[in-house]
């Protein structure tokens, strides 16, 4: 197959492409580099079945020659990415999404989109079912993330009713592993910079608050199966273990081994934080498990030891 990965050089874009490589496809990612790195495909540049084109897919999405696929990942999705490029996360979910489905729907490829738990905003159902149309701010700070994939998510399904287009819709929960940006000021990045430099690894509140982690290599595995699938609405992928922001200071901590004298303290959150900041996070995977066959195989403890690892070779550098 041909496959064109938008976002190829974000955290979980370039683990797609790893992916896609190695299971024999072509692979054409393209990103503009506002949230992705070059180091995170450095390692692909020279393969003989990869191309990378630099590109802001809000100004155009192109690509020569066949496509059987276009993956849409295209997004700041972090905090610190989206509220520091609040106008281009909304374009990117807005005009990008319509430049790559339009881009599938010359190609007759198919496309999948890259949503997230975000639509469900701080949810008063509880784990979140698909069906759940969510509880969400669509003004607060968070909304230009939020509500891109919101509209983003309702592209994609005009475009199949439309169209009649093959479209895939993922909703990705909290996902982690090597190549997430060290500043990008998400929970897991946090902890893991404060524990490999011995700093106080930082609660914001009392760490009540729930999250279910979600190791990278499974995330792209269900996302894979879910492009090959015929299910055309939106599928759930994140692993249903909810632990509190506290329990996963301490497996941080225990992860990063008897060499770790960090301290866990309590701050109060800044106020970007505490507007709409969802409290219990947790999916639903009875469709992933019953339509794709797919749940999470990496254990917390082994997903830890794996992105530990990683930060490490960053702070050495």
């Amino acid at each position: 197959m041909r496959i064109l990965v938008t976002g190829g050089a974000g955290f979980i874009g370039s683990h797609l492409c790893d992916r896609l490589i190695a299971e024999g496809h072509e692979v054409i990612a393209m990103d503009n580099f506002i949230t992705g790195s070059p180091n995170n495909i450095a390692h692909l540049r020279d393969h003989p079945r990869f191309t990378f084109i630099q590109q802001d897919i809000t100004q155009g999405c192109d690509v020569d020659g066949p496509l059987d696929a276009v993956m849409n990942l295209a997004s700041p999705a972090s905090p610190v990415g989206y509220l520091d490029n609040p106008i281009e996360t909304m374009l990117v979910g807005s005009h990008g999404t319509y430049h790559a489905l339009e881009l599938a729907r010359r190609k007759g490829a198919r496309f999948l989109q890259a949503s997230t738990s975000e639509v469900y905003g701080d949810p008063l159902e509880h784990p979140q079912k698909e069906t759940y149309w969510g509880h969400v701010n669509p003004i607060g700070v968070r909304s230009v993330y939020d509500e891109a994939k919101r509209f983003a998510e309702a592209m994609t399904m005009a475009y199949h009713r439309y169209y009649g287009l093959q479209t895939r819709i993922v909703r990705i929960f909290n996902t982690y592993g090597p190549r997430m940006d060290i500043r990008d000021g998400r929970v897991v990045p946090n902890f893991i910079y404060q524990a490999v430099n011995n700093l106080p690894i930082t609660v914001y509140g009392d760490g009540s608050a729930t999250r279910a982690f979600c190791y990278v290599t499974d995330l792209v595995d269900g996302m894979l199966r879910l492009l090959w699938s015929e299910e055309t609405l939106p599928v759930n992928i994140g692993n249903p273990h909810e632990m509190t922001i506290l329990q996963f200071a301490h497996a941080v901590k225990a992860a990063a081994g008897p060499e770790c004298t960090s301290e866990i303290v309590f701050h109060q959150p800044p106020p970007a934080r505490i507007a709409d900041d969802p409290q219990r996070r947790c999916p639903d995977i009875t469709r992933a498990r019953t339509i794709l066959g797919w749940e999470p195989r990496v254990s917390l403890e082994e997903g830890l030891a794996h992105t530990i690892a990683y930060f490490r070779t960053l702070v050495k550098e």
